[in-house]
């Protein structure tokens, strides 16, 4: 049954992707969109009857039409790549493009026949836990895109209305993602890698603009010179243990694994869009909010993390899971720092999303059972929680009409429902015992152990997470005049998936212990022979701290029983409408306004950035190096 899930979970988004592209306004989206998504998340549930203890499920999956399909498939992609390439001018898009079809190709031809997998897909506990991320909330970003969709073109008129492609475009992601997440066989996995990063660059080109075009080319170039390092790591695998299977990767000596590890961890490190290849993800924010939820919550820069950490136990001690370490922890302190300079709550998301995937990053580089632990269950609280608050912006910048952090203030008010759910997704980024801060205290433990130096980063980085979080949400919670409820008009298909994602945002963190005893403790057996033991007083006091942090959201919902907005008090000097003015000591008539630290000459992104890129180049390059030795 399991092994039929599995294909079924990579086909079945396919066949919708279809649906969805041969729609033409036929039927409405949301008649395809919806019994996919019962579909999917129903197939994607029915992942927690897999065997979670002992080795992963082999499943040979056989079929000689399937990789000569594939070889096809990358080969049209490649031309369709080029010729798009051509017609923008984008030359390095073009020779990557050409060199990576010219090596595949070769490799093919040469070594094509000798090449033999036993098994090409598989499962575990690991893979579980992306399989639900995956189905649960990438299928829910399917269903809140109808609603948005619709408001989208209702407020861009000036955009042609290309939903058949939109839709089409994110089941092909989702059915990529399963693809990633299940593969054993190293080249189908670096198929679905290419497919999601074919996926990413037409969804960022979506509006067809001029900015639309240039960021799109800008995320392709990143992804296709990581891809290029996912080959080559193919290519020195077989070449040194004459096996294109992970499984039998893990269990080779490290020695002759290690140079294909650290270039398929590269490849991981520019999908997951890390220093200095940060800048294709904030790039990406151009796209519509799905698309931006995406690709930083449940898939594209997932599948970056993942892959590295499926190899941290390679990692794990060397030359190279230091640098890999490294160029995550620079990553998370940048990331961290740049957010505190920024307005736009969907920059302070891509960067915070940058920042939190270096953390994994780091996690992956050290390589020890605590430190994957804690990576894993990053990866578990970042995607539920990143996945709400983009949406959350997304519906707020349709009935703001600004997606400035400044503009939101008293949304407590203006948008009572909508501003609990931004509430329950920044405690989720940030507050104990939301699972992203146990996680990071799991990190510090981890690198404690590991190498000292490395928690410098994270403290540091945490304090910024601690500024930039607290200022967002102090927005939201102040209330200096009467504000109109505007929240009527808001669709069911963005109001259920975002309810979904919050309540999960909370059942996750208070079962967190399940979590981890049910997919990663299995995991780490399975690895290492050990896991991290949360210990039962520790599972208790966050159980008392998070059902003290739920009566907060909760007297919000309660906000116009009893309550009475007054006038803020000016030391008796009010004046103006709404006594929100003053006079101030010139005789003039001065207004009150609340506004937020941002610290530009200190936090400026284009100053950060820039030494970003240097400390981060610097490390690929040793990572290179290294390898060349």
């Amino acid at each position: 049954m399991i092994p039929s899930l599995v294909i079924f979970l990579i086909l079945a988004p396919l066949v919708v992707a279809l649906l969805a592209f041969l729609n033409r306004k036929v039927v409405p989206f949301a008649g395809i969109v919806y019994p996919a998504a019962v579909v999917l998340i129903g197939a994607s549930l029915g992942l927690l009857k897999a065997p979670m203890g002992g080795q992963p499920l082999m499943i040979p999956a056989h079929a000689e039409w399937v990789e000569p399909a594939m070889l096809i498939a990358e080969v049209g992609l490649s031309a369709y790549l080029l010729l798009l390439a051509f017609k923008q001018k984008d030359w390095m898009v073009g020779a990557l493009v050409a060199v990576q079809a010219a090596l595949l190709l070769a490799f093919h031809f040469k070594a094509g026949d000798k090449i033999h997998a036993e098994a090409n897909l598989f499962i575990d506990p690991f893979s579980v836990v992306m399989g639900l991320i995956i189905g649960v909330i990438g299928t829910l970003i399917a269903v809140y895109a109808v609603g948005y969709m619709e408001d989208f073109y209702h407020h861009h008129h000036e955009f042609q209305d290309e939903r058949p492609l939109f839709f089409a475009l994110i089941f092909l992601f989702l059915s990529a993602m399963f693809g990633v997440c299940f593969s054993n066989n190293l080249l189908w996995l670096f198929f679905f890698w290419e497919i999601t990063t074919a996926c990413s660059f037409l969804l960022i080109r979506y509006k067809r603009d001029t900015q639309s075009t240039a960021n799109a080319f800008w995320a392709l170039r990143w992804n296709l010179l990581g891809g290029l390092g996912f080959l080559l790591g193919i290519i020195f695998l077989y070449k040194g243990v004459h096996t294109v299977e992970m499984n039998r990767l893990l269990m080779a000596p490290k020695m002759l694994v290690l140079l294909p590890v650290a270039l398929i961890s590269f490849a991981g490190i520019t999908k997951s869009a890390q220093l200095p290849f940060s800048s294709w993800l904030v790039g990406a924010m151009v796209a519509p909010t799905p698309v931006s939820a995406l690709l930083h919550s449940s898939t594209m820069v997932k599948a970056g993390v993942y892959i590295v950490l499926r190899f941290a136990s390679v990692l794990a001690g060397t030359s190279f899971g230091l640098v890999v370490a490294l160029v995550g922890a620079v990553t998370f302190l940048i990331g961290s720092f740049i957010c505190i300079s920024q307005n736009d709550a969907k920059k302070v998301l891509a960067y915070s999303t940058i920042a939190n995937l270096g953390l994994i990053i780091m996690c992956a580089g050290v390589g020890t059972y605590e430190a994957v632990w804690a990576g894993i269950l990053l990866i578990i609280f970042h995607a539920i929680s990143k996945g709400l608050l983009f949406l959350c912006v997304g519906t707020i910048e349709h009935k703001l009409h600004s997606r400035l952090i400044e503009d939101m203030t008293g949304l407590a008010h203006r948008m009572p429902k909508m501003a609990v759910m931004v509430q329950i997704g920044i405690a989720g980024m940030f507050l104990a015992p939301f699972g992203m801060l146990i996680s990071k205290w799991a990190v510090l433990r981890a690198i404690v152990d590991y190498n000292p130096f490395l928690a410098i980063f994270l403290i540091y980085g945490s304090a910024a997470t601690l500024f930039f979080w607290v200022k967002w949400l102090g927005k939201l919670l102040i209330i200096d005049r009467e504000y109109k409820n505007i929240e009527d008009g808001i669709s069911q298909d963005q109001w259920i998936p975002l309810g979904i994602l919050a309540g999960l945002t909370v059942l996750i963190c208070a079962g967190f212990s399940w979590v981890a005893k049910m997919f990663i403790e299995p995991y780490m057996m399975v690895v290492y022979g050990t896991s991290v033991n949360l210990g039962v007083g520790n599972i208790i006091i966050m159980g008392i701290m998070l059902g003290l942090i739920a009566l907060f959201p909760m007297a919000l919902l309660n906000r116009g029983k009893g309550v009475r907005v007054v006038p803020p008090y000016l030391a008796g000097a009010n004046q103006g409408e709404g006594g929100r003015e003053f006079r101030n000591a010139l005789d003039g008539s001065q207004a009150m306004e609340l506004k937020n630290y941002y610290l530009q000459d200190y936090f400026g992104e284009d100053k950060l950035m820039r030494l970003g890129v240097i400390l981060g180049s610097c490390l690929v390059v040793a990572l290179v190096l290294m390898g060349g030795i």
